[in-house]
């Protein structure tokens, strides 16, 4: 994303961003997309704990899921990073602070 983004977005994106745990599922899904629980074992974390952090990235718009069904039938979830740049300035983060809803809607917008 080189061009302005919006406040609630831009705030949603590095919240799910701030945590080592979610940086390192994003790092080891940069090698091609994984099924989770492949990517559990990557990362060292239970599934359960997985799940919630793909969820954030999910909300955030930062990775996308997809399950497939194999001819036998067993059914796998995909996960793959979405493609995304930040490039911040004081000016763009500026500019995003404009477009901000009011403090009290926030949290609804990051689904916290």
């Amino acid at each position: 994303m080189t061009e302005d983004i919006a406040g609630d977005v831009l705030v949603t994106m590095l919240s799910a961003l701030a945590n080592p745990q979610r940086l390192r599922i994003v790092a080891a899904l940069t090698a091609g997309r994984q099924y989770v629980s492949e990517l559990a074992r990557t990362v060292r974390l239970s599934r359960p704990l997985v799940h919630a952090h793909l969820a954030r990235l999910s909300a955030a718009g930062l990775v996308t899921s997809a399950l497939e069904v194999s001819p036998d039938g067993k059914a796998t979830r995909y996960v793959e990073v979405e493609p995304f740049v930040l490039h911040l300035t004081p000016d763009r983060v500026a500019r995003a602070a404009e477009t901000l809803n009011a403090p009290g809607r926030r949290r609804e917008v990051e689904g916290d």
